[in-house]
């Protein structure tokens, strides 16, 4: 799920990036990774909730395309089902999601 709000005092929109455990399965890490941290695999991790779902707020430029993907347990790669497109990566078969502020 993404959630997405205009801050007022700021170009920015406030991101909530949230998986539900139901889609990452038995996870115990997972990190966002893509153009909003230079695709660094350890600078955002989300936060585990008691009920298992995977959460993160970041605050993002506005009028701005975000690639990304979600590293599981530093061992395998999911996109987010709530994406507002998809486009493909440079690996072959691989689309990462895309969110637009």
């Amino acid at each position: 799920m993404l959630k997405k709000k205009n801050l007022k005092s700021k170009s920015q929109c406030k991101v909530t990036f949230r998986l539900n455990k139901s889609y990452v399965g038995i996870a115990d890490s997972v990190n966002l990774v893509g153009d909003m941290n230079n695709w660094d695999m350890e600078s955002y991790p989300m936060k585990k909730l008691k009920n298992g779902d995977f959460t993160l707020d970041l605050h993002l430029d506005n009028d701005r395309e975000y690639q990304f993907r979600y590293h599981v347990n530093h061992n395998y790669w999911i996109n987010d089902e709530a994406a507002d497109k998809y486009i493909s990566s440079p690996f072959p078969g691989v689309d990462n999601s895309v969110l637009i502020t």
